[in-house]
């Protein structure tokens, strides 16, 4: 492993070890873990087990933890008026991922940034909540009709809304995977065993540990999106490791995969996490995923592929080959989320779009 990466590694996994780390060391560890959005959770860590550390690194952790905290303080208040806005609908209102986590208090939120705030609706009621969200200001990000088609034909979302005065971003969710996917599950028992929050707006709503692990997962290793990716991949390893601790979660999880039929994203997301971030995986836990997801001859050359794809996109760390693991990823992403007679099109006009952009 890089020896920066092995610093943050390191400082992640065993806070403490930030009190031994002279200014060299943060020196590198400063913009590595700014780039993977992962310098607000050592500031957090720093915080929360009362850590000294040289006083010339304090302003850059204040700073990345005023930047959290605000963000957190501004999804409490989204989460509240998406719920006010969504009330007339009388159903259930399925937070995921980083509000999931807030809105839940769980060990992850700390010093968790945000890009956007995910929800989960069931597919039917699509039309009357976008019509309820843009009453209250929230309006689609693309006016292209072949992105609106795209979205609303083939997706498990709508296109992105932003809202007009606060400029937060919106994502409206009906599944946690494509339509066009052959993965697709049948997200009814996701909503089902959703947890109502005593202290949240309406019907709010966290997905159950489970679900939340799996969606976790499917999106890192389903949808080729990498900007995130080992801060992501950091998120599966702290729900991992807080979950993990109830004895009956992993026989939990194994049932839940088995019913969505998501084994191998899940038999990648485990895989990883563990030998990347060592999380605490049972051994006969991945040996039901490596029989049930059947990645067989894959292995090697995931291994290969992701081994530098979930790395932050840093320069110390990027190479030619992640580069060229990442599109190779993106290409593996979309073949996994449509057909072949869908997915050559949609490509040929991505390019198209690409290289009119650059003119």
């Amino acid at each position: 492993m890089n020896a920066d990466l092995s610093l943050l590694v390191g400082a992640l996994r065993e806070p403490s070890t930030m009190s031994d780390l002279g200014l060299p060391a943060w020196d590198r560890l400063i913009p590595l873990a700014r780039r993977a959005n992962l310098l607000a959770r050592l500031a957090w860590l720093v915080g929360h087990h009362r850590l000294q550390v040289p006083r010339e690194v304090e302003p850059h952790l204040r700073s990345a933890r005023y930047l959290a905290e605000r963000q957190q303080r501004v999804i409490l208040w989204e989460v509240e008026q998406i719920a006010r806005a969504l009330a007339p609908l009388e159903c259930p209102v399925v937070l995921l991922k980083g509000a999931a986590y807030v809105m839940a208090g769980l060990e992850v939120a700390g010093g968790r940034l945000f890009g956007d705030v995910d929800i989960l609706l069931p597919r039917e009621r699509l039309d009357e909540a976008e019509r309820l969200l843009r009453y209250e200001g929230w309006f689609s990000q693309h006016h292209d009709d072949y992105d609106q088609r795209y979205y609303r034909r083939w997706m498990h979302e709508l296109p992105p809304l932003r809202h007009l005065r606060r400029g937060t971003v919106l994502d409206v969710h009906h599944n946690i995977l494509p339509l066009t996917s052959p993965l697709c599950p049948d997200i009814g028992p996701l909503v089902d065993d959703s947890r109502p929050l005593p202290a949240a707006p309406g019907e709010v709503r966290v997905p159950s540990p489970v679900d939340m692990v799996i969606h976790s997962a499917t999106h890192l290793f389903q949808e080729g999106e990498f900007d995130n990716a080992f801060r992501d991949l950091v998120d599966l390893h702290l729900l991992l490791e807080e979950f993990g601790a109830d004895p009956g979660f992993h026989a939990a999880l194994l049932e839940r995969t088995e019913r969505f039929g998501l084994w191998r994203p899940l038999y990648y997301a485990l895989r990883y996490v563990h030998r990347m971030l060592e999380t605490p995986i049972p051994d006969t836990v991945l040996e039901v995923l490596y029989r049930e997801g059947r990645p067989r001859g894959r292995v090697a050359m995931m291994d290969a592929l992701f081994g530098r794809a979930l790395l932050p996109l840093y320069r110390v760390i990027d190479t030619p080959l992640s580069g060229v693991s990442r599109k190779l990823l993106y290409v593996r992403a979309h073949r996994l989320r449509m057909p072949w007679h869908l997915l050559i099109p949609h490509l040929a006009r991505k390019a198209m779009r690409g290289r009119e952009d650059a003119v």
